[in-house]
């Protein structure tokens, strides 16, 4: 038998010391966002608490290809999204629960503890939730599409204000396997600048908000259709040849007059500029605006750093769900890290940039299911947010 428990030590399984073990064979191998396993599909009971899981199919693991897998204090990963991205058809444990009729309800639930001195790290609870940890009713939003936790959300606001580029929705997906908030990188960069985050600094950015940004916002003031400025200042050209940057939809010349890097940041500059054309900004704070997010682009490679000392002077965040908003104060939503006897603060936001028909898409790691209790119903396909406790 199978043991979950998040006090035993790091261990292998011993599959000869299990009586309940069977055997598959059938090889497998997946591709994770930060690394791969490879390995072979066995069966045996699982014990998850008190409850035991019957004939579980899962993987045994022979070769992990990432640092994280190797430094990581953890025995392996337990799959919680639907069956249809699971490998092998191998069942998610909640699926089999639910099948074997183990569970008082069809759900389970997150509490995840963010105080780094406290002994408990969190709590999942399989069949329910724990009163202890949520505060009021959840607000409750379907499942838009399943495989991942995805549904529709709305706008991300700074200190209240749009952020323009999901003010007409955007899908968003909550994944207790993701550490950050994971979002378009138009949007990251209005946070890093209102949050005084470290940044890259783009010439190709400055470039445009230079050479172009007037010219795109008299095309914006004159309603043209966004999606078709970048197209009209000769960055995105047509001929009926789709191509996609930064969750936005555009159209390449054939002879490609406009290069990609250039294309993907008049986009970006475009959703900078209506947005602030929102506001009533003066076209001399507008193009101001866009030319200091262009030196808080998020890095792609990693995390961007903050003053820990500046984190009182932080505005509140705020994603918009089901007509409800769900606020992150800074203390949320900054991460601290000891390195080397130094507390480090970083952005708990970082670019994720999918394109349509599947995005534009954020991701609801652990920095926002810190905050809210988060119940995952698939008796009926639908998501819970409730203020931690």
């Amino acid at each position: 038998m199978l043991f979950f428990d998040s006090m035993l030590p790091p261990q292998q399984i011993q599959s000869k010391k299990s009586s309940s073990y069977k055997a598959d064979g059938e090889t497998c191998k997946i591709t994770y966002g930060s690394g791969a396993i490879s390995g072979f599909f066995s069966k045996d009971n699982v014990l998850v608490g008190d409850l035991v899981v019957k004939n579980q199919k899962f993987i045994e693991a022979t070769r992990e290809t990432s640092v994280t897998f190797i430094i990581g204090k953890f025995d392996g990963i337990l799959g919680l999204g639907y069956p249809e991205i699971s490998v092998g058809k191998a069942p998610p444990i909640w699926q089999s629960m639910q099948e074997q009729e183990l569970l008082a309800d069809d759900v389970f639930s997150f509490w995840l503890n963010r105080d780094p001195d406290a002994s408990s790290g969190g709590e999942l609870v399989f069949g329910g939730m724990d009163p202890k940890h949520y505060k009021g009713d959840h607000t409750y939003v379907p499942v838009s599409r399943k495989g991942y936790w995805q549904f529709n959300m709305g706008d991300l606001l700074i200190d209240g204000h749009s952020t323009g580029f999901c003010a007409k929705g955007c899908a968003a997906i909550v994944d207790s396997g993701t550490s950050l908030l994971a979002g378009p990188t138009a949007i990251v960069a209005q946070v890093n600048h209102a949050i005084g985050a470290e940044g890259i600094i783009s010439t190709e950015c400055k470039e445009v908000v230079s050479e172009y940004g007037e010219m795109i916002l008299n095309l914006l003031i004159a309603q043209t259709d966004p999606q078709k400025v970048c197209s009209q200042v000769g960055l995105c050209m047509f001929d009926g040849k789709r191509s996609v940057s930064n969750g936005i939809e555009s159209v390449v010349d054939k002879e490609n007059l406009g290069s990609d890097a250039m294309c993907s940041v008049c986009e970006m500059a475009v959703v900078w500029i209506e947005n602030q054309l929102r506001e009533n900004k003066t076209k001399e704070l507008i193009l101001n605006y866009a030319n200091q997010l262009c030196e808080r682009l998020p890095s792609p490679n990693g995390e961007s750093t903050v003053s820990c000392h500046q984190i009182s002077k932080m505005p509140n965040l705020a994603f918009t769900i089901a007509n409800k908003t769900f606020i992150l104060t800074p203390e949320q939503y900054i991460v601290k890290l000891e390195q080397g006897g130094q507390t480090v603060c970083i952005s708990g936001f970082m670019a994720f940039d999918i394109p349509p028909p599947r995005g534009p898409l954020w991701i609801l790691g652990d920095v926002f299911m810190g905050a809210y209790h988060t119940v995952f119903d698939f008796g009926k396909d639908r998501i819970g947010f409730a203020k931690s406790a």
